[in-house]
């Protein structure tokens, strides 16, 4: 197939670059910096000439709630012009589990209108909703950060590695399109404010954790099953210790940067 990724340079784009070319595809890795823009347009119909399908793992470069909307309004509409004028076959977006029932933070009010987009566009598709990443557990413990204290929601969460991320939207790439939304998520349903906890204790991070029902998570308020898959999820194999203990090794092996030295 001949494939474009919007976001091929991102933390998933990237991986699923790799994985769809060792399948023997034909992957652009579409971004700003190749050229490719889905907010002016730039670049845009000349990278989806030929392509049969089109991935959408971009995301807003700002969390402002107006920023977020206006996002993913005018991306969407500037990719299915030119998906439809390509003849694309086959849209695949990358979402979040839970959107729909996150309508009360402005992050997840722009994922609700892309995938209404996505809905309405024509172009067949499938979206993917993920649930969070395991490299997501940083910035989620840092907008709970009070002080020495870390205030979290006590729902459920079921976390997923990114490389689990990657191989499932490759293998969605190749299948007929399914004009609904697939669910993904990790193999473990903890509460989150418990994960968080395993996270800053295995960073060797002295904040303490909060367990709060009241607390919001982005601006929303959870009940328990908010942020877990229904029934029939495809389910990553990789469990947190696994995920942090190939973090770690990762980070080791990435050559130090020389300081920089006044001039």
């Amino acid at each position: 197939m001949n494939i474009v990724v919007i976001g091929g340079t991102g933390l998933i784009g990237r991986k699923v670059v790799k994985n769809l070319r060792a399948r023997g595809h034909s992957v652009i890795a579409a971004s700003p910096a190749s050229g490719v823009n889905t907010i002016t347009g730039e670049g845009l119909r000349d990278a989806l000439v030929g392509a049969n399908v089109v991935i959408d793992l971009s995301n807003s470069p700002s969390f402002e709630d107006q920023a977020v909307l206006e996002f993913f309004e005018t991306s969407g509409r500037n990719l299915f012009a030119a998906e439809i004028e390509a003849g694309v076959q086959h849209h695949v977006a990358l979402s979040i589990v839970g959107t729909d029932r996150l309508a009360q933070s402005g992050y997840f009010r722009g994922k609700i209108a892309q995938e209404k987009r996505i809905r309405e566009s024509g172009v067949p598709y499938t979206i993917i909703q993920s649930t969070q990443f395991f490299e997501f557990l940083s910035g989620i413990s840092q907008s709970g950060s009070e002080g020495k204290n870390v205030r979290i929601p006590s729902a459920f969460f079921q976390p997923i590695s990114s490389d689990d991320v990657a191989a499932a939207v490759a293998d969605f790439v190749v299948e007929s399109p399914r004009n609904g939304v697939v669910e993904i998520a990790g193999p473990d349903r903890v509460r989150l404010a418990e994960l968080v906890r395993r996270y800053l204790i295995a960073t060797d991070d002295a904040r303490n954790v909060i367990e709060d029902p009241q607390a919001r998570y982005f601006g929303a308020e959870l009940d328990d099953d908010t942020l877990v898959p229904r029934a029939n999820a495809r389910l990553g194999a990789t469990h947190f210790d696994t995920w942090f203990a190939q973090s770690q090794a990762e980070s080791q092996e990435k050559p130090q940067a020389k300081p920089q030295v006044a001039r």
